[in-house]
């Protein structure tokens, strides 16, 4: 059974059913439920939901139990679609840029779609994927969006997006072979997107991945890099503009600026924007060091988190910041420093004995050094908890051994 028919047959009355019975199945015990099932059941149908019940629980972390557990996914569909709080997100962004109405091109099963549905947007989401599309379909009368979302199975590039006033397009960036970084070889390539996104009346977003090179960026796009939890999600290329926004504050806040580079951090969210700052100067280390947030890095914002904190860099090439002083930062989680060394295993592994760090933290920017592979040299033992840092500075291999600012 293929994706859609194993969809389809769950969407049925017996399907649903069944897929009830097996909801919170422990996966240590599917292969018994299967077997007691499948005497009155069909095995295909079984299968079918066993399938769907184990999508359904991986999908709770991108989107909570409550929703995870009435939608209907594909495994690429699980693998490849937002995480609801990134999605809410950019939702409460198009909204403040005066949008009412938005194309969801390339939709998956309609975690964007159903984000802009609940921040009061019309959505026409498309896919070319049968199964795809269904399970769209599927989630928008599952959560009650379906007057608000329009599915239609389709060829991206084919559909007229003239009567909305937004376009997003979120283009597939894997393959068989895996992720794909080359931006051309997105499905549809980045130049299309590009275009397609252009043709946004009042707005328009189109997702890439957090790696795209700066220079990749359009000119005429802004550029922003969203993390979630610390855990660099995705980047999103903006266009267009606010001119017809409904109100003033969400105007300057939310505005597209072409040209325009800011990193936002979720929970919150929390915008830090680019000013165009030089790279900061390489220092000696000072008692704390502070690590960037990853969409910081990403959007090269690391100079306006050393200027926050009247910081420096440990090295030309690597994001750390050092500073004298603690200075909090949404932007950067800092540590206090208590030991600075050069790069040697045993000298590490006699002061974490002397200190009882039987917690060992490893952190690591410009080495080569693998961090299971430190520890398993170290043999940490004790009761006490520590961060090792094994980088460089001014070029030499060094390692910086603390703690979480504010912690003993």
């Amino acid at each position: 059974m293929n994706d859609l028919d194993a969809l389809l047959a769950l969407l049925t009355p017996a399907g649903r059913a069944l897929l009830d019975e097996v909801r919170d199945t422990d996966p240590a015990r599917e292969l018994a439920v299967a077997t007691r099932l499948r005497r009155t059941h069909p095995a295909e149908l079984v299968s079918a939901a066993l399938g769907q019940a184990r999508l359904r629980q991986r999908a709770v972390a991108k989107f909570g139990a409550e929703d995870a557990g009435r939608m209907f996914f594909t495994p690429a569909g699980v693998e490849q679609s937002t995480r609801a709080s990134v999605a809410a997100y950019r939702a409460r962004r198009f909204k403040a840029l005066g949008v009412t109405s938005v194309a969801d091109l390339c939709c998956g099963i309609g975690g964007d779609a159903i984000a802009l549905a609940r921040a009061g947007i019309r959505v026409l989401a498309v896919d070319r994927d049968p199964a795809t599309a269904a399970a769209a379909r599927a989630n928008a009368g599952a959560l009650g969006l379906a007057e608000l979302i329009e599915v239609r199975e389709a060829d991206v590039t084919e559909v007229d997006t003239g009567a909305y006033d937004a376009v997003f397009v979120d283009p597939a960036r894997r393959g068989g072979r895996g992720r794909i970084f080359d931006p051309e070889a997105y499905s549809p390539p980045l130049s299309w997107a590009v275009g397609a996104a252009r043709t946004g009346s009042r707005a328009a977003a189109l997702k890439v991945a957090p790696g795209i090179p700066h220079e990749a960026v359009p000119d005429d796009a802004e550029a922003e890099w969203i993390s979630d939890g610390g855990d660099v999600k995705e980047a999103v290329l903006w266009f267009g503009g606010a001119r017809e926004a409904v109100a003033r504050e969400a105007v300057a806040r939310e505005a597209v600026t072409p040209g325009a580079v800011r990193a936002t951090l979720l929970p919150g969210p929390r915008t830090l924007p680019g000013t165009g700052l030089p790279d900061p100067e390489v220092r000696t280390p000072g008692r704390y060091l502070y690590e960037p947030d990853g969409a910081v890095i990403r959007a090269h914002l690391v100079a306006e988190v050393a200027e926050q904190v009247g910081g420096g860099l440990l090295d030309a090439t690597i994001a750390y910041v050092t500073a004298d002083e603690l200075l909090p930062t949404p932007y950067a989680t800092a540590y206090e420093i208590t030991d600075r060394m050069p790069f040697n295993v045993k000298k590490l592994k006699a002061l974490l004995r002397e200190r009882g760090v039987g917690t060992l933290t490893v952190k690591k920017r410009g080495s080569a050094v693998e961090p299971e592979e430190l520890r398993r040299k170290v043999k940490p033992q004790g009761p006490n908890a520590a961060t090792v840092f094994m980088t460089r500075v001014a070029g030499a291999p060094t390692m910086l051994i603390g703690h979480p600012a504010g912690r003993p």
